[in-house]
């Protein structure tokens, strides 16, 4: 998936709603003032032809611009200095860091600084903590010959907090590790509206989702994994999805076997958050969470969704208006977004 960029009317229409997921990826230029401000600036808004707009505060002052002293858009602000530093605490911590030695740090409440990082990150800071150690256990496995040396190599204190910590969220470290050796995905292929769909999940929830695919692509997928027709202890599970994919927006509770890097799962998250019949860029899903830079990564990270559907990738379009690309194609994405917007 390509990189989208915003267009000035994109832009106007940003600053117009002062959305401040976009402070940080432009500032807007009000040239019959002389200042440039942040896209969430509270003063009121200038008319629209004396607005240019910089994608950094020096490319503003090089035209000639002074900051707005209200907003300040050529100072990082004190909630974004306090994300930053939580996560480089966390990205250095060898043991659990408590929110209140984090609030101690950065100088806020414990209360308020969990509120201020979900915000900008998408997850709290123990979840985004436990989502690192999980990413850290993937690159240790395939460094150290022992699943426990793993472990303590990512920070766990124990084993036992590693497979506490992997609870709801999929395959075990050792299963991770020999690639679903052992593990049993249930499978069947339903006719829908849309087509064909595949539909397979392990005892802890759904872990594949996709369109005109069957046995041979969910093998690719998951290669040491052992493979079994959906039975009847399947059946109530796959008429639900079934029904969620009939009716997209619904279906929130079906449960998901899934893994993915710390950025994976912040992404895969962003999307489940995404009001049905609303559509978002891939610009904006990476300032959702946090990372207003990011938006190469984060279709790379909807790229490597297995769940279509119960993971909406495809409420990202392009920034333009256009749909952008589907893995299973645009008609099917069409008709998803089609579907969302008259049950909304």
């Amino acid at each position: 998936m390509s990189e989208h960029v915003l267009t000035d009317d994109d832009r106007w229409q940003i600053a117009l709603a002062k959305d401040r997921r976009f402070d940080g990826v432009f500032v807007t230029g009000v040239h019959s003032t002389g200042i440039y401000c942040r896209p969430s600036c509270p003063a009121r808004a200038p008319n629209r032809e004396n607005v240019r707009f910089y994608p950094t505060p020096d490319m503003a002052e090089a035209a000639g611009l002074r900051a707005c002293k209200r907003c300040a858009p050529d100072q990082q602000s004190r909630e974004e200095a306090a994300v930053l530093q939580v996560i480089g605490i966390l990205r250095e911590a060898k043991e659990p860091v408590s929110l209140e030695k984090l609030g101690v740090v950065t100088g806020y409440s414990p209360t308020h600084l969990q509120r201020v990082f979900t915000r900008a990150v998408g997850l709290s800071p123990a979840a985004y903590a436990r989502a690192l150690r999980r990413e850290r256990v993937g690159e240790a496995l395939g460094e150290e010959s022992r699943v426990t040396d793993a472990i303590y190599a990512a920070g766990y204190s124990a084993p036992s907090r590693f497979y506490e910590d992997r609870k709801g969220m999929g395959m075990s470290a050792s299963e991770w590790k020999d690639g679903g050796a052992g593990r049993q995905v249930h499978w069947s292929v339903i006719a829908t509206s849309l087509g064909d769909m595949l539909v397979a999940a392990t005892e802890k929830g759904v872990c594949c989702l996709s369109f005109n695919e069957g046995e041979e692509e969910l093998r690719a997928r998951f290669p040491r994994a052992k493979l079994l027709e959906g039975g009847d202890e399947f059946r109530a599970l796959f008429e639900k999805v079934t029904q969620a994919v009939e009716h997209p927006g619904t279906g929130r509770d079906i449960p998901l076997d899934v893994k993915g890097t710390a950025f994976q799962q912040r992404c895969w998250q962003a999307l489940r958050e995404i009001p049905p019949g609303e559509t978002r860029s891939y610009g904006e899903q990476a300032a959702a969470i946090g990372n207003p830079k990011a938006s190469r990564a984060v279709g790379s990270a909807n790229g490597a969704n297995n769940i279509a559907v119960l993971i909406p990738c495809h409420r990202v379009i392009a920034a333009d208006g256009s749909l952008g690309g589907y893995a299973y194609g645009l008609e099917i994405k069409s008709e998803l977004l089609k579907r969302e917007e008259k049950s909304g």
